[in-house]
């Protein structure tokens, strides 16, 4: 076993899978009157779980109301992405190659697990992990470190010994918070704006293993 773990994010980072809920967004959004711009999306929805950026939009509402809320956004954004997923750039090899070296790894994401068996069914990545944590698991989405630290704990690791893999900052800020190692993937946010991780990367096609161990 491997003296450290590696933590994916989902969206923006196994998938560029943010232009299709962008879209998703807006659709659902101007169907019930909203106009949200990019800023707003960056600011108030990015890597925020359904049950706390739908309240932000629509205000005060039942649970049941956001869950259905919830249902009918990620069901648009699925049937807008499956033609067209696949994983993001070098990201199946790197996580082959994990596997081979015996990495531990997992997922860590706001997604709803709907979501997250989509995507790695679509790109034949559901053998490879098997602690999965999702917006069920959290009461508090990114940035608030939730995630991390009880991804951490499900692998019995030292958040100090993770590394997260992150696209969003307010999921990079949920990593720096729960004391993990994270690398920046420039999907959602260019590299200046990812400066403050410990390193950044465009995608995962030279990524070596070295450079995650050099990390510590």
């Amino acid at each position: 076993m491997s003296n450290f773990a590696v933590i994916f994010d989902m969206d923006g980072v196994i998938v560029d899978s943010n232009p299709y809920h962008k879209t998703a967004l807006k659709q659902f959004a101007q169907k019930y009157g909203y106009d949200l711009n990019e800023e707003e999306m960056k600011l108030k929805i990015y890597g925020r779980t359904n049950k706390e950026w739908i309240p932000n939009l629509f205000g005060e509402i039942s649970p049941e109301q956001v869950k259905i809320y919830a249902q009918e956004k990620e069901q648009l954004f699925r049937d807008l992405y499956k033609k067209a997923i696949e994983p993001f750039g070098g990201v199946k090899d790197f996580i082959i190659e994990l596997e081979c070296q015996q990495i531990v790894k997992a997922i860590g994401t706001s997604a709803p697990r709907e979501n997250v068996d989509f995507v790695l069914e679509k790109c034949g990545l559901d053998f490879y992990f098997q602690t999965i944590l999702d917006e069920s698991h959290v009461n508090h989405g990114k940035p608030n470190p939730e995630i991390y630290l009880k991804v951490a704990a499900a692998l019995k690791f030292d958040p100090n010994r993770c590394i997260v893999f992150e696209d969003s900052l307010s999921g990079v800020k949920a990593a720096q918070d729960a004391g993990c190692k994270v690398v920046g993937i420039t999907t959602t946010h260019t590299a200046e704006e990812l400066a403050h991780t410990d390193l950044v990367i465009e995608d995962f096609f030279d990524l070596e293993i070295e450079q995650l161990e050099a990390l510590f």
